[in-house]
């Protein structure tokens, strides 16, 4: 059957009909799934466009059916290169030199950065700026296509596509490329939002673990400068972060973020240095931040910049009360201005390293003060006890004055006539020397008289030791101890050295022991009782003679050769005295109670046991100060004094 002429016609027209469907059909699902496709790159990287970049170069180049695509941001003033396809490997390496330019020296580039789409249908028209002719020529293509990368209202980029041959690009195409770009924009937006969100959570989470350091290290700075630096740095993205504080005209390290140890070596080798060598404190003393984004171009950081290794600074300083307290120095290994929120983040970290400062600064303050206030709580406390100890050594002194005077009265009875009663005996005995009397009785009579004759005279050798008890009593428990002034240490000690020593002399000729001094010309003056003091000097020093010249006695006609060496020490507030004899030294028993009253190891008649009790109440109880004793038996004693300057508690009772 032969189909008429106009049924094929109608037929091949179908048949071109449905082919053109399909290849539209096609051509939809091309851009359907290199849209579906970009959206699945965005979402699987939320946090980086440049994923997103690459996908866009590689549609638009393919589905416009061009020869190469680029993507290209614009970051301050400059427009990097983010995407591209590759053609040659020359040609790659061009167009990767090219960038990063300044916008101004692209006039394309600039219009396209004000919102305008742009194409060149032939790049080799007169028309075409030099600029973009030659690149054409460089990568090898004819024609171009700009399309600027919108976002609210702005232009932050940009996507091209070039092609082999002329021709202008279709508006589908250009609406393709549109859809291309806002993807772009969306991808851009995404990872900016997520970076924020990301960023602020670690600036939050950053600032919280400072608060902890400073909440757990009150009186300590050091690891919140150490917590600021390593935080600051890694925030930034830096290569180093120091923090610096400023005392008495210089600027000292803190805290640093360790590199190499050569490089650290160089940046702890260069503080503390004066302000004037510090170019840092001129840049923020007036409280201001400051950038160094080269430091190639400022001498006076390069050589340090250098041999650390980086190559831009950010300066904040540690603002308290309108001055500069220190600063902080953030550093990178790339040249250029530092992000406007790092700069914000930098603050936040300089307030709260002020912030601890001040903080250690309270606490110290409040420390110092409690024990300051303890302190004068232990002194009031301790002016008590003397007082009320004082109060009850008045009374029991009043008591012991009053028994002493009532004993002595009855004693010197009792002295007296023991006395005369000795001499009786021996007029008895020459009334009875002409008396005839029979031998027995005479041998008998001179027996009696003897006896008698030898317990009087007990009598009268412990009466006086009872008298001489009685009258250390008296002293003891007498009120007042004669002005209270301010008097020289040495001068009182070398009076009392030498009163002991005469006295010594004038009742033993034969005495000899070797006197050594040891005087501090700063020991200075106190307030204190002289006559006191000149007692409780006496004591020791009398105590020491007797333990030295026992000593020699018992070691015979050996080398040994007694010494009693007197010291004094200034002791700021105090002043010491020592007292040092190399006699018999004292058993732990005697120790633990030798100031205890009336406690003596001398022979009866040689001592009373209130030499030393004595001494304790003048210096512990009158003077508020203290007495220690060092011994070893058969080597040494040494006393210890130590007297405030000024007394606490100035009453002359004791």
């Amino acid at each position: 059957m032969t189909i008429p002429s106009n049924d094929i016609a109608e037929i091949d027209e179908l048949k071109r009909q449905v082919q053109l469907a399909a290849a539209e059909n096609a051509r939809l699902r091309d851009r359907q799934n290199a849209s579906a496709e970009i959206l699945r790159t965005i979402a699987a990287s939320p946090s980086d466009a440049r994923p997103v970049f690459a996908a866009i170069a590689s549609s638009s180049k393919r589905l416009l059916g061009g020869f190469s695509a680029t993507v290209l941001q614009f970051i301050g003033d400059e427009l990097h290169l983010v995407a591209f396809t590759p053609t040659s490997p020359e040609a790659d390496e061009g167009l990767k030199a090219s960038f990063p330019r300044r916008i101004e020296d692209f006039p394309t580039f600039a219009l396209v950065r004000g919102g305008e789409t742009i194409q060149f249908p032939d790049a080799e028209a007169e028309d075409v700026p030099e600029l973009n002719r030659n690149l054409a020529r460089l990568r090898g293509f004819r024609s171009v296509l700009f399309m600027p990368l919108m976002n609210r209202g702005a232009a932050v980029g940009m996507i091209s596509v070039t092609r082999i041959q002329p021709g202008a690009f279709t508006p589908d195409l250009v609406e393709l490329l549109q859809t291309f770009a806002d993807q772009a924009v969306i991808a851009i937006e995404n990872a900016r939002l997520f970076n924020e969100t990301r960023e602020t959570l670690e600036r939050q989470t950053a600032t919280a673990d400072i608060l902890r350091v400073m909440a757990a290290s009150p009186s300590d700075v050091q690891p919140v400068f150490d917590a600021v630096a390593a935080n600051a740095n890694r925030l930034i993205g830096g290569f180093s972060t120091a923090v610096l504080r400023y005392i008495d005209g210089e600027a000292h390290l803190a805290a640093f973020t360790p590199g190499d140890p050569e490089g650290d070596r160089v940046l702890k080798a260069s503080f503390p240095v004066p302000f004037a060598q510090f170019p840092a404190y001129q840049l923020t003393a007036n409280g201001r931040q400051a950038q160094l984004p080269d430091t190639e171009l400022e001498p006076a950081a390069r050589d340090i910049a250098r041999a650390r290794g980086f190559r831009s600074m950010l300066f904040t300083p540690l603002m308290s009360e309108g001055k500069a307290k220190g600063v902080i120095i953030a550093t990178r290994r790339t040249a250029g201005t530092f992000a406007e929120h790092h700069v914000r983040l930098l603050q936040t970290f300089a307030d709260q390293a002020v912030i601890a400062v001040k903080n250690v600064s309270l606490f110290n303050q409040v420390q110092a003060r409690t024990i300051e206030l303890a302190k004068s709580l232990d002194d009031l406390r301790a002016a008590q006890d003397r007082l009320i100890q004082t109060e009850k050594l008045a009374s029991l002194g009043q008591l012991t004055a009053g028994i002493a005077h009532e004993i002595k009265n009855p004693l010197n009875f009792v002295n007296n006539f023991a006395a005369l009663s000795t001499e009786l005996a021996d007029e008895l005995n020459e009334v009875l020397a002409p008396v005839s009397l029979a031998g027995e009785v005479r041998s008998e009579v001179d027996e009696l008289t003897g006896m008698l004759k030898d317990n009087l005279q007990k009598v009268v050798q412990h009466g006086k030791r009872a008298d001489s008890i009685v009258k250390n009593m008296l002293l003891h428990s007498r009120e007042g101890g004669g002005e209270y002034r301010l008097s020289d240490i040495n001068a009182l000690l070398e009076e009392s050295l030498n009163l002991a020593y005469h006295g010594a002399r004038a009742e033993q000729p034969q005495f000899d022991v070797t006197l050594k001094r040891s005087f501090d010309p700063a020991a200075g003056s106190a307030e204190l009782f002289p006559q006191e003091i000149t007692r409780v000097l006496l004591n020791l020093v009398s105590n020491g003679f007797y333990a030295a010249a026992k000593r020699k006695a018992e070691s015979g006609a050996g080398t040994f050769e007694p010494t009693l060496t007197a010291t004094t020490r200034d002791r700021g507030d105090s002043v010491e005295i020592r007292i040092r004899d190399n006699g018999t030294g004292i058993p732990d028993d005697v120790k633990a109670k030798m100031f205890n009253p009336f406690f003596t190891t001398k022979p009866a008649g040689e001592g009373t046991g209130l030499g030393l009790s004595m001494s304790h109440d003048i210096v512990v109880k009158q003077h508020g100060g203290t007495i220690e004793v060092a011994t070893e038996p058969g080597q040494f004693t040494e006393f210890t004094i130590v007297l405030p300057r000024k007394s606490s508690f100035a009453d002359g009772s004791g």
